[in-house]
């Protein structure tokens, strides 16, 4: 029997949602960014679930120990002749390009136990029943511990050529003006 345990998050799993997601802004020198409330998290990940959250179990531990956020998306590059197909398909057939992984915590006294190649394990099965093409997500470039479990243990490729944009709020509001 695994010392651990994977499982789709439930509505009553929103509270330690919430704290894992605490626990890894803290982490990334950041706490103050949290805007999630339990009742955003209810709406955005069951009611209309625009994401999705597995939940990581150590043996010992009824609460979570870890989470993995993640939603889909799509790519005008991977599975071109795929969506395609989708848009002339007629029978609902539908072929996601790639999952985003948002968040991945895993809580400093579990990390170590096979949990966080555990939740990419799991991410891995739900990517390939959905048709996903890839799999991305980012690091904060001065968590190397993390960067050094992608690049070694997951054998993941950094994306170098990329460079992440952001507009906030603000900026979105800005927007409006370029269509005036």
């Amino acid at each position: 029997m695994p010392a651990h345990q994977i499982r789709p998050a439930r509505v009553d799993d929103v509270d330690d949602i919430l704290r894992l997601i605490i626990e890894l802004a803290t982490f990334e020198k950041e706490p103050e960014s949290v805007v999630a409330t339990p009742e955003l998290l209810r709406k955005n990940l069951f009611e209309t679930p625009y994401a999705h959250a597995l939940l990581a179990f150590a043996e010992d531990n009824p609460r979570p120990v870890g989470l993995a956020l993640y939603f889909f998306n799509y790519s005008t590059c991977v599975k071109a002749a795929f969506l395609e197909f989708i848009l002339i398909s007629s029978d609902g057939l539908a072929v996601l390009d790639y999952m985003h992984l948002e968040d991945l915590y895993v809580t400093p006294e579990s990390r170590g136990s096979g949990l966080g190649k555990a939740l990419f394990a799991e991410l891995g099965k739900i990517a390939q029943e959905k048709n996903c093409a890839r799999l991305d997500w980012s690091v904060l470039k001065w968590n190397q511990p993390a960067i050094d479990f992608y690049e070694k243990a997951l054998k993941a490729k950094p994306m170098s050529e990329w460079m992440g944009m952001r507009l906030e709020e603000g900026g979105i509001e800005d927007l409006k003006e370029l269509g005036a």
